[in-house]
């Protein structure tokens, strides 16, 4: 499957790393993608660590298992880094991607060696701007679009708006902060 983007996410329950990878599966499909968007569970409680995962591909997906080697690694909570290896199996011509107001340069030292790319996003902040709360999986939905070029920026805004809408029907006020959320982290991903 050389057409496929592998994408693991680590977070932890509550934080919304699972919703993110339904929501860029949701996304995707609407552009025409192969997609697969699905978690994996530990003990399921608030705040314990959750990997969901995304395939999305131009051709049909065949595979249904995990993802051991992927191209891409989104960590939406910086403490699982030392207390969960995010880096396990990731490939070097991939990329890393971590919510932390910390630099590349010093998360990298963090990572067990790993050689690829590092992106950094203060997805906290950003979501304390645009939401009034810390809910970092706008931020970085929008960070792992722009680092993978799953697909164009001007799409990926407007069909987050439908599903914003469709998911926020009973709460419209929290709309326009998402949307402000993922256009601020286009900006502010940094490598």
């Amino acid at each position: 499957m050389k057409d496929t983007i592998e994408i693991r996410w680590h977070g932890r329950g509550g934080q919304g790393a699972k919703t993110a990878a339904l929501l860029l599966a949701d996304v995707a499909f609407k552009t025409g993608k192969y997609v697969q968007g699905f978690p994996e569970y530990g003990p399921e409680r608030m705040g314990a660590p959750i990997t969901a995962y995304n395939r999305i591909s131009s051709s049909p997906i065949r595979v249904h298992s995990n993802i051991y080697t992927p191209q891409y690694v989104v960590v939406v909570d910086e403490s699982l880094i030392g207390a969960v290896d995010v880096t396990a199996g990731l490939r070097e011509d991939g990329a890393i991607i971590v919510n932390t107001p910390k630099s590349a340069d010093e998360i990298a030292p963090l990572l067990n060696g790993y050689k690829g790319k590092v992106y950094t996003l203060d997805a906290r902040e950003i979501s304390m701007q645009t939401l009034g709360k810390n809910f970092p999986n706008s931020p970085m939905l929008a960070a792992i679009v722009s680092v993978s070029g799953v697909m164009n920026e001007e799409d990926f805004l407007r069909d987050m708006r439908g599903e914003y809408e469709h998911k926020f029907a009973k709460k419209p006020e929290v709309i326009e902060g998402n949307m402000n959320a993922l256009k601020l982290a286009f900006k502010e991903v940094t490598k």
